[in-house]
């Protein structure tokens, strides 16, 4: 299957690194003019010329903003008014007791996990569908269907977005938007190799510490090791295609089979 994105704009929120920089290395090399978004001026600038280096794309436009906050969506959409595909990744996850998570911090979850996504898709879904075409995503977790012990207020929130991406897609039926989620299972990014280093130890190969951690606290996987943040871009792109116009409203999962069920 070949995906061509040309002619699209793509806005990837959280994309200095991680899931977030794959999926917009995907979208460049599938000929998208791809928005590199983060909080940090210098780290967006520069996730953005190691894009236009791995790719050879030109279309790469950095815009630094802190989409958790009502002023960070403002300027994005201030300087992006118009896109076609949104992905919703911006996320922040951390292992606390869940008795001992103050009120804070399940509110400052909410706000970076979920309302950063809900702003953005509040503007730019309307301008989709006056359109007739557009794709949004957000990056949900396999959190979602199943609540971490050691987080649960980041499982909350994960969960909360199928249920935001579910009713938005349902308001815009029939209108050649779609509205999806997807759900990643323990990826190997930056942030979940200090989790796992923290959790496991430090003082051993990192990995024979994943192996650890994947007996340990996600033995359901089929993979039996993390998933490289490209295998989750490779269905992000596809979902964002033309080809996926039949999909919408969906839980899709590249969880690596952590998820022991048939159905999300």
């Amino acid at each position: 299957m070949h995906i061509d994105l040309t002619g699209r704009t793509a806005l990837v929120t959280g994309s200095t690194s991680g899931i977030g920089y794959a999926i917009a290395t995907s979208f460049a090399g599938a000929g998208a003019r791809v928005v590199v978004n983060g909080r940090d001026e210098r780290r967006t600038r520069e996730a953005a010329a190691g894009i236009r280096e791995e790719t050879g794309s030109t279309e790469i436009h950095p815009v630094a903003a802190d989409v958790a906050t009502s002023e960070g969506a403002e300027k994005i959409i201030a300087a992006e008014p118009d896109v076609d595909i949104l992905i919703n990744n911006t996320g922040i996850f951390s292992a606390t007791p869940v008795f001992e998570i103050p009120d804070s911090e399940w509110r400052r979850f909410f706000e970076v996990n979920v309302l950063s996504g809900v702003r953005l898709a509040r503007h730019y879904i309307p301008r989709m569908v006056g359109r007739g075409w557009g794709r949004v995503i957000f990056i949900s977790s396999d959190s979602a269907v199943l609540p971490p012990t050691e987080m649960v207020h980041y499982g909350m929130t994960k969960t909360a977005q199928l249920a935001v991406s579910r009713g938005m897609a349902q308001s815009v039926a029939g209108s050649g938007v779609t509205v999806n989620s997807v759900l990643p299972g323990p990826t190997r990014t930056p942030g979940v190799e200090q989790f796992i280093t923290d959790l496991i130890g430090g003082d051993m190969p990192f990995e024979e510490a994943e192996q650890r951690f994947i007996a340990q606290e996600r033995p359901t996987s089929l993979l039996g090791r993390l998933i490289l943040p490209e295998e989750i871009a490779n269905l992000v792109l596809y979902v964002s295609s033309e080809q996926a116009s039949a999909t919408s409203g969906a839980a899709l999962r590249v969880d690596g089979g952590v998820i022991p069920t048939l159905i999300p």
